[in-house]
């Protein structure tokens, strides 16, 4: 099976409707490269041991994190999958707590008891790191039913995997969000492969916002690999969903770099279709657009990798100072504790 990917133009241009000025473009940047480098960390942590468990990189899906995010309020929520570390710094939570999380510190964001697949982050509204395969999903729909019951004007942005595409909540909450009319923004993340089964063995339609649309949800396909593509895309969706039109589904076909997680022997795809996804890698055609507008320059682009390389190294400093939480703490969180004002 080889996977075919969305054409790249030689030169792209700016969509009409989003408008952005070199500030804007220079640190949507910096937040893809930031994701990468510290994605990069991550993988030389795990190897040497410094984090354990599971881990399941983002590198190459950038795009999508960092365009959806950029279309979002503070007061929007996010749900999101196990392949969350992106979304979680694109969203803002801060990359000290998230590195300390990865270790299993009690500094880390979800206190060290999450890890990697479910990092937390309540100031940010971040809900999830959740490793059930599409088990953000119906949270989404339940964040959207919240926020219309109480007449708030938010938006609930859930990222899942087109693995999930397959689960019995997936088609659950398309049904529901549509019935209910919800505020959902859902954006399925098509790398093509669920863990090692690729999508033409999973899925007898392929055309993922096609299953979307059959619940009579709008949706649409766009390259994930092209960050203005899915910035265009959120800008309507997001538009769609503030206008009170209900869910809006977006499909973003994009591609994972590496393995499935640390433990893939990825001996399901060939390497040449890797590297011809490479070859599109949102990183450097981002670059080269900015190059190109004249928005950007070799010394522009250094002084980034010198700041994310800068905050990764305090990151892991920041980890490497934390603290294991107490024994004595096991136990703690496991029930809630009764509250002594309630009244019964």
């Amino acid at each position: 099976m080889s996977a075919i990917p969305v054409e790249a133009e030689k030169k792209v241009t700016q969509p009409s409707d989003v408008v952005l000025d070199r500030a804007e473009a220079l640190d949507l940047l910096y937040q893809m490269i930031l994701i990468r480098r510290f994605e990069e960390k991550c993988a030389e942590l795990y190897s040497a041991q410094k984090i354990r468990g599971f881990l399941h990189l983002y590198i190459g899906e950038e795009a999508v994190a960092v365009g959806i995010m950029k279309m979002l309020r503070p007061e929007d929520a996010v749900v999101a999958t196990y392949r969350e570390h992106g979304q979680a710094l694109a969203r803002g939570v801060p990359i000290g707590p998230v590195m300390a999380e990865m270790y299993g510190k009690q500094e880390g964001c979800s206190r060290g008891r999450g890890g990697s697949m479910h990092i937390f982050h309540k100031e940010t509204r971040f809900y999830g790191g959740n490793a059930i395969v599409g088990g953000g999903l119906p949270l989404a729909v339940g964040f959207g039913l919240a926020d219309q019951m109480r007449f708030d004007p938010h938006v609930t942005a859930c990222f899942f995997g087109d693995g999930a595409v397959a689960e019995g909540e997936f088609h659950e909450s398309m049904n529901l969000a549509v019935l209910w009319n919800l505020p959902v923004l859902f954006i399925c993340e098509n790398n093509l492969y669920g863990m090692g089964t690729a999508l033409e063995y999973a899925e007898s339609e392929t055309d993922l916002a096609a299953k979307a649309a059959s619940y009579r949800m709008e949706a649409e396909s766009v390259d994930g690999m092209d960050i203005l593509a899915v910035l265009k895309a959120a800008k309507r969706g997001v538009e769609w969903i503030r206008n009170g039109n209900g869910p809006y589904f977006i499909e973003a076909c994009t591609y994972r770099f590496r393995a499935h997680s640390m433990f893939d022997a990825e001996l399901y795809r060939e390497k040449t279709e890797v590297e011809t996804w490479k070859a599109q890698d949102p990183i450097e055609r981002f670059s080269e657009m900015l190059r190109e507008e004249g928005m950007m320059n070799d010394a522009d682009l250094a002084a980034i990798e010198e700041r994310v390389a800068r905050e990764v190294a305090e990151s892991v400093e920041f980890a490497e100072a934390g603290t294991w939480e107490p024994i004595e703490d096991l136990t703690r969180f496991v029930y809630s504790e009764p509250d002594p004002n309630r009244r019964v």
